[in-house]
């Protein structure tokens, strides 16, 4: 199985499976000399864990990081760095009545029609557990923004949408997050998500949700213009997340609907630098970074494991039913949004180092 790499100058290749021994990855492409150690990544990985809330699988994982090379005395050396998470709350006997049935939804027919064998102990690869090595992938991605860019550059995320509840966007605080089990930048959608999510919930059924993620402080000239398109990267990153269906830059779809006088971000002098007066474009410009934040959204399918009995066959070709048990996400999306910072940083640290590589920073 190839693919398990991404990136060109900053890499991350990711390894392991939900039930086996332990998930983890290797960066390269890190700059020497960046203070870096364990307690750097560790607050990233507690973000993402399991079994903090009553809306996310009860599956209790510690998530704890060991970096095990790249880093001497403190400080990254240049060489790959790699890292490892045991799996310590892996019940795999919840899969064995389904061993041999396709999860309507889930990756299992497909991977066993291209590989003819399947992890069949919670999906394997396919799998959101394989989402933790791309958190403490990217909290290395984040030293490498901080030490290259003057005053950093903030990546921070937020959940907007469950199910067909969204937030009032005038009611916007980032302050917020931090005080819900949602990432929801609006305290009144929290308390609807709360009591939407515990109906789905006692119901044994999902729901989906839709993630914002806003880049600050990002310099302008990332990307190139053709097939390298710094946006073009940006959906890539957010689609190789698990269960992600859409991804949107800017005012995405609702740009269809605006007219060019609308949509166009008009610009003035401030200080002596350019200025826009609106941010349509999500702050890409013909596939490079114009200075302003980076915005983009994606939208995460229900849950594909359920209690409710679902249509499906065997790998023998019998039609039967099926319920999926074990330990889930009512929606899978709440933890997502901190996957979702991870991949925007992971793509904005490569492209910054591609930058500086062929232009200089500025």
């Amino acid at each position: 199985m190839s693919g398990n790499t991404f990136g060109h100058l900053f890499r991350l290749t990711t390894w392991g499976e939900s039930h086996g021994s332990a998930i983890g990855g290797v960066v390269d492409g890190t700059p020497p000399l960046i203070q870096l150690s364990e307690a750097d990544i560790q607050p990233w990985l507690d973000k993402r864990r399991p079994g903090q809330s009553r809306f996310t699988t009860q599956r209790q994982e510690l998530d704890k990081v060991r970096i095990l090379s790249g880093v001497f005395e403190g400080k990254t050396t240049g060489t790959p760095i790699s890292f490892a998470i045991e799996n310590q709350d892996a019940r795999s006997k919840d899969y064995y009545d389904n061993m041999d049935r396709f999860r309507p939804g889930h990756a299992d027919y497909t991977y066993q029609v291209k590989y003819g064998i399947r992890d069949y102990r919670g999906g394997g690869r396919a799998s959101a557990r394989e989402t933790a090595t791309r958190v403490a992938g990217a909290a290395v991605a984040r030293k490498v923004l901080d030490h290259l860019v003057k005053g950093g550059v903030r990546v921070r995320g937020a959940l907007i949408q469950v199910g067909p509840h969204k937030i009032d966007r005038k009611k916007w605080d980032w302050a917020e997050i931090d005080r819900n089990p949602f990432f929801s930048p609006d305290a009144a959608a929290a308390q609807t998500w709360a009591e939407h999510l515990d109906q789905v919930r006692k119901a044994g059924s999902s729901c989906g949700a839709v993630i914002e993620v806003v880049a600050s402080n990002v310099p302008a000239g990332l990307g190139q213009p053709v097939f390298d398109k710094l946006d073009g990267d940006i959906a890539r990153a957010m689609m190789s997340i698990t269960a992600v269906k859409g991804v949107e830059i800017g005012a995405g779809m609702a740009a269809a609907e605006l007219s060019g006088e609308t949509n166009a971000d008009e610009m003035r002098m401030k200080d002596g630098k350019v200025a826009f007066l609106s941010n349509n474009a999500g702050g890409i410009l013909g596939g490079i970074s114009s200075g302003q934040d980076i915005v983009v959204r994606f939208a995460v399918k229900p849950t594909s494991s359920i209690l409710t009995p679902r249509r499906t066959v065997t790998a023998d070709g019998q039609d039967v039913e099926i319920v999926t048990k074990g330990r889930h996400d009512p929606c899978v999306g709440i933890r997502a949004v901190p996957v979702g910072e991870a991949m925007l940083a992971l793509v904005l640290a490569d492209h910054l180092l591609r930058q500086r590589a062929q232009c200089g920073l500025k």
